[in-house]
């Protein structure tokens, strides 16, 4: 279980400083949103600077939910979270199997999937 989350919250560390460097307008966005914009148009810089807070939010859950961390607000929501997060991500996989983009297909396929599946196992074991 603390495996699970500490590789869940790495991958999505990783995932939350990618967004970061879109919301800052740095060309990376066909790994991003269907991949449609190379640098991310100013509205879709703001979703990509909310997309951070997200992912920050996640990681404190996975966190919590195994273990790795403890924080009282988070205790009994933990689990709950984890498996939205789980649930999302599984949805998130099929739709960036589906983007136009061969880079998010590539990499941000299996990242959604890989990161759904720490997301399960830690609230399962939660």
């Amino acid at each position: 279980m603390i495996i699970a989350a500490l590789i869940g919250s790495v991958i999505f560390l990783a995932l939350a400083i990618g967004y970061i460097l879109l919301a800052m307008g740095l060309p990376y966005g066909e790994f991003a949103m269907g991949g449609k914009y190379k640098v991310m148009p100013k509205q879709m810089r703001v979703a990509c600077a909310i997309s951070v807070f997200i992912q920050l939010v996640a990681i404190m859950f996975i966190l919590q939910a195994g273990n790795v961390i403890s924080i009282d607000a988070l205790e009994t929501s933990a689990k709950g979270v984890c498996y939205f997060f789980a649930f999302y991500l599984i949805v998130n996989t099929f739709i960036n199997a589906l983007s136009k983009s061969k880079k998010e297909k590539l990499v941000m396929t299996p990242l959604a999937f890989l990161t759904a599946i720490c997301f399960l196992i830690t609230a399962i074991n939660a």
